[in-house]
């Protein structure tokens, strides 16, 4: 999510668009006011098991009105997501705020805020972990873009050919030119 800033939800407004923004500790009056005010009225709980881990998430909604936020865009809905993860031996809590202007349910905002972290893992963590994009020493001109529409592409053609383990298509690719050329074929 990106960090609420008043100009950018000003942006996103005038564009006849909708926003879910998490609120963060960079804005402490923001912050502070919802976390001491905060009473859900509707609640989504869900429960996750995979990877070695469960993972229990609970959504919590307050709707609100405009006036009592006067200074940030249309918040019409607050949402508190209370997750608890247990991993093995560890466990930990986390509680995290975000604004909208949308009205939905606690449900369907459960469902926009998971939406986001599957986009993060999918793309982003494919992009950083896999094919090195945090290391890559590449930072001037437009060769950083280059490079990113680059791993962007085979992320994509990996996709196509049916992958669904990026790092596992980018081994069967080094091995031989004949794997590339197969990502290439059109139907």
């Amino acid at each position: 999510m990106l960090s609420t800033h008043k100009k950018t939800l000003q942006t996103i407004i005038s564009t006849s668009n909708h926003y879910l923004a998490a609120v963060k500790a960079n804005q402490p009056k923001l912050y502070s006011q919802i976390s001491e005010s905060f009473q859900g009225i509707e609640s989504h709980f869900e429960v996750n098991k995979g990877h070695g881990r469960t993972e229990k998430r609970l959504v919590e909604i307050m709707p609100v009105q405009e006036q009592d936020y006067p200074d940030w865009c249309d918040i019409s809905t607050i949402i508190r997501v209370t997750r608890q993860r247990r991993c093995r031996e560890r466990s930990c809590e986390e509680t995290c705020y975000y604004i909208s202007d949308l009205e939905e349910s606690a449900q369907s905002f459960a469902q926009r805020i998971r939406g986001y972290w599957g986009v993060e893992n999918c793309v982003h963590y494919v992009r950083d972990v896999t094919f090195g994009e945090d290391n890559s020493r590449i930072r001037t001109g437009s060769l950083p873009n280059l490079w990113a529409i680059t791993r962007n592409l085979a992320i994509n053609l990996d996709r196509e050919a049916g992958f669904t383990n990026m790092a596992q298509a980018k081994r069967l690719c080094s091995y031989g030119f004949k794997h590339i050329l197969a990502l290439f074929r059109t139907k």
